[in-house]
């Protein structure tokens, strides 16, 4: 099993900054992309960020120049920093990797963390 704990998230003006932080643990052998959704009150859950382990990035339109996914392998977690937040930057925010543990490959979620730019 895989665990990920989500920390970072909370109550912004808007233009402000945050840092969302993911660290996964359990019985991972290795993990390959790990990535940040989120979804906003009355909506799908949408991809924002999305890093491989070869470090190369992938960002949805309206977050690009804003936002900057990073992961540290030595510890299992990845990092979203938010910038230049703008109210529709509100919603739930979910961390999802593609980790290898011994009796299986696949998806896995944290518990998410609210994510609030007033305006």
């Amino acid at each position: 099993q895989v665990q990920l704990v989500e920390s970072g998230g909370g109550l912004v003006q808007a233009g402000g900054s945050l840092r969302l932080s993911c660290a996964a643990s359990g019985s991972i052998l290795s993990i390959n992309a790990m990535g940040w959704y989120r979804q906003a009150p009355g909506k799908q859950r949408e991809p924002v960020a999305h890093i491989t382990n070869g470090g190369s990035t992938v960002y949805a339109d309206s977050v690009k120049g804003r936002f900057i996914i990073s992961r540290d392998n030595a510890k299992n977690t990845v990092y979203l920093q938010m910038n230049s937040l703008k109210p529709e930057d509100t919603g739930v925010y979910y961390c999802n990797v593609l980790a290898v543990t011994p009796v299986r490959r696949g998806d896995y979620w944290g518990q998410g963390t609210q994510v609030t730019v007033s305006g």
